[in-house]
């Protein structure tokens, strides 16, 4: 297991972790923030990031035989939005519970395509069913946006509209691939549970880790928002996509991203109709 780890940290990761420190440092000496507790927030940052990615890959090294793994794990990356649209509810917060979720959308397709990018699988990924994948983008992000845009008189339509488009584009997405004949687990199956409970802690924790560094770092709130929280709520979906197209499975890998944003609208539909109950 160790070294499964260890071999599943690439130059991505060390470059994002790198990216993080000279982003909230920088910011620090620019805006004549807390050096040093800049550092300690961009450290957190980077350990959240780094529990992430493994969580992800031990997800999918323990579900490469089994068929659908990318609609599974556009499934399953989305485990902190949820956490953070229950938190969000309990605080009466409903524009709190769905901006994560609903952020997302925006993020996920463009780290997608970094991800073709340096997996050089562009054409690929770009060739899988292009009207599907470029119509669900477009539809996801922009009932996203619209939300934002609305009053609460008319969250329940907003919803209504949402589940229903939703719902036809995910019966409408493409058959993934056979998996490969059975091959040797790197992992055992039982470290499944356990990663994606750390996979859903990790998210829980990312939005008060920012906030340390960024109050530390004084850098601007909305640049904060845009770039960092923004990536790093998609991160769980840009080390899946990474992962399955290392694997040469790229309908998976496509797959992730769109049920990925059609799992944050229902989270967000979810919590409008709770919201709205109670």
């Amino acid at each position: 297991m160790k070294k499964f780890i260890l071999e599943s940290i690439g130059l991505v990761d060390i470059g994002a972790w790198v990216l993080t420190v000279l982003f909230f440092c920088g910011s620090a000496l620019l805006f004549d923030g807390d050096v040093q507790g800049a550092f300690l927030g961009a450290a957190g940052i980077i350990v959240i990031m780094f529990m992430v990615g493994t969580s992800i890959e031990v997800i999918i090294e323990t579900m490469k035989n089994v068929r659908g793994i990318g609609t599974l794990t556009g499934f399953l990356t989305n485990g902190p939005e949820a956490l953070v649209v229950i938190v969000g509810l309990i605080n009466g917060d409903i524009l709190f519970a769905s901006s994560t979720p609903l952020g997302s959308n925006y993020m996920n397709p463009l780290l997608l395509l970094l991800a073709a990018v340096l997996m050089r699988h562009v054409k690929s990924v770009l060739s899988v069913s292009p009207v599907y994948f470029f119509s669900t983008v477009i539809i996801t992000a922009s009932l996203a946006g619209v939300f934002y845009l609305l009053d609460p008189g008319h969250y329940a339509l907003w919803a209504g509209v949402a589940l229903v488009v939703s719902m036809a584009l995910f019966f409408k997405r493409p058959t993934e691939q056979e998996p490969d004949e059975e091959e040797a687990l790197a992992v055992h199956k039982l470290w499944f549970v356990p990663s994606l409970l750390i996979l859903t802690a990790a998210g829980y924790f990312l939005d008060p880790v920012v906030n340390v560094a960024s109050a530390a770092s004084h850098a601007p709130k909305g640049l904060i928002g845009f770039l960092v929280l923004a990536t790093l709520t998609s991160w769980p979906e840009f080390k899946s996509a990474l992962t399955l197209l290392r694997r040469d499975m790229t309908v998976a890998a496509v797959l992730n991203i769109v049920v990925s944003n059609i799992t944050n609208l229902w989270l967000a539909v979810a919590g409008v109709g709770v919201y709205l109950l109670f």
